[in-house]
């Protein structure tokens, strides 16, 4: 009896959050997480970007092709804290193309969404255009094609989507033709989108949308750390000073800025799921290609008068029931 009471405390008591919480085995690149809980199988699943970061350099250091011909990677998570590699995304390529970045997996009225970033091609510069396409599927394995969204630029990366209270939907989203400004479209069937406003004048991308404590909050990547913008009623929008992140952490292979921001709402908690260049390691001293590899990581958020904040450094414990 002593020994069973022993074994059910240890296993009521929360997972700590390691760190990193996952590196991708393939090419160490995982990038631009998007984390949904699996009613049917009870995990959690994480969607990333897969860049190519393991790949030898180029002759021309300004050659971005790595970040190119990108899948996207699955990860799978019993608690939400340890997590395993689970292959790549089954996405058609016939509505896609050769390079896909930042997926955001949504579910609505029993159906997974993911909006995901197309790149047509293989570039060796950022010169490429870019939009996103809109893809469903019943169990989160295969997925079909959807449309691609018309929001009046060429150039339109990193979507977040969520639905309204009083009915429909908003994208975020960030239009690089508009100095990086994240903006938002209104939908009221997930298909036909209205582009609306512009929520930053300084640039950015991988906005994150959600509710929590009764609020609006959207964090951002400003490359110099994560902004925060919080709403009463998902118009008005109020900017945080101190962004999060922006120093670099104390544990290895946390040790630079946090980068496009996913969040996890249970109950009270939230959680901020962010991935971290690896240019503050030892080994890119000696080997600077090493900068490129990124790993996803965790913290909590904590809010107290409408400012939100972490401690990186502080042991994260992962309880998501």
């Amino acid at each position: 009896m002593i020994g069973l009471l022993a074994w059910a405390a240890a296993a009521a008591q929360p997972s700590i959050a390691p760190k990193p919480l996952f590196r991708d085995p393939i090419y160490d690149g995982a990038a631009d997480p998007s984390t949904v809980h699996d009613p049917k199988t009870g995990e959690w699943v994480m969607f990333y970007t897969n860049r190519r970061a393991s790949l030898p350099p180029a002759a021309d250091p300004k050659d971005v092709s790595w970040f190119h011909a990108t899948h996207i990677g699955i990860a799978r998570s019993k608690d939400g804290a340890h997590w395993r590699y689970g292959d790549i995304a089954n996405i058609p390529k016939s509505c896609t193309g050769e390079t896909l970045w930042a997926p955001d997996v949504e579910q609505f009225d029993g159906q997974w969404h993911m909006w995901i970033t197309v790149v047509p091609g293989v570039f060796r510069d950022w010169n490429a255009p870019r939009f996103l396409v809109h893809l469903t599927s019943r169990d989160l394995k295969s997925w079909r094609c959807g449309e691609r969204l018309e929001l009046g630029s060429d150039r339109i990366i990193d979507a977040s989507v969520a639905a309204l209270p009083s009915g429909g939907y908003r994208l975020f989203f960030n239009d690089e033709r508009m100095n990086k400004a994240i903006r938002t479209a209104d939908s009221a069937d997930l298909v036909h989108w209205t582009v609306k406003d512009r929520l930053t004048e300084t640039p950015g991308e991988g906005p994150k949308a959600f509710r929590w404590k009764s609020k609006w909050w959207l964090i951002s990547d400003a490359w110099k750390g994560l902004l925060v913008m919080r709403s009463d009623d998902g118009e008005h929008w109020t900017r945080q000073d101190r962004y999060l992140l922006a120093d670099a952490g104390e544990a290895e292979t946390d040790r630079a800025k946090g980068q496009h921001p996913d969040v996890i709402v249970a109950g009270e908690r939230a959680y901020l799921i962010y991935f971290v260049h690896q240019t503050g390691e030892p080994r890119a001293a000696t080997d600077p290609a090493w900068g490129r590899r990124t790993v996803i990581q965790m913290t909590e958020l904590h809010e107290q008068d409408g400012v939100v904040t972490v401690d990186r450094n502080a042991p994260t414990e992962v309880v998501l029931k």
